[in-house]
């Protein structure tokens, strides 16, 4: 994918898929479970649910930790904006209705498994990202096009690493029903 002309008033998107060797319903505790992603992130280090959330739910609220060499260091809060397990799980950034940007991890039963896509959804608010654009507002188009990249990689490993989760979870789960039979 290349986002050479994309301008963040454009809201541009990354996305990137995997099929996974087991059913959306074993694949969705691993994709709603928001304590697994920074293991699976090279930029997010750590995240808890607020306002005693344990859980997804519409409307609840976590806490995240990133890091990025480029960026540096910061907090956001992100709200649970689709949660319709064995489907779709997707999170905005700061404010639902003018977020920094949107996530979200959608299933679908592909070949007798599971074909999951990773979206995100860059937004118009304010981040280091529309920060650096205010810097040096003639490479708009280029710092856009390098962070979807550096997004899109850590999407892909992230990807990887949920898969592999899934797939053992999923193998587990045939071995406990085989064993019961």
């Amino acid at each position: 994918m290349e986002w050479t002309g994309a301008r963040l008033a454009d809201q541009p998107e990354a996305q990137v898929r995997t099929w996974i060797a087991a059913s959306p319903e074993q694949v969705w505790p691993v994709v709603s479970d928001i304590a697994l992603l920074p293991a699976a992130s090279t930029e997010l280090r750590s995240v808890q649910w607020l306002d005693g959330a344990t859980g997804p739910a519409v409307g609840a609220r976590f806490l995240g930790h990133n890091r990025n060499e480029l960026l540096g260091e910061w907090t956001t809060t992100s709200h649970v904006v689709e949660c319709a397990p064995g489907r779709a799980f997707a999170w905005a950034v700061q404010d639902p209705a003018n977020p920094i940007a949107t996530w979200r991890f959608a299933l679908s039963p592909r070949e007798g498994g599971t074909e999951l896509a990773y979206l995100v959804k860059l937004g118009t608010a304010r981040s280091g990202l529309s920060r650096a654009i205010s810097r040096a507002p003639q490479q708009e188009r280029q710092l856009v096009a390098q962070r979807l990249r550096d997004l899109q990689r850590n999407m892909i490993t992230t990807l990887e690493q949920l898969k592999r989760r899934a797939e053992s979870r999923g193998s587990r789960h045939l071995a406990d029903r085989r064993g019961a039979e």
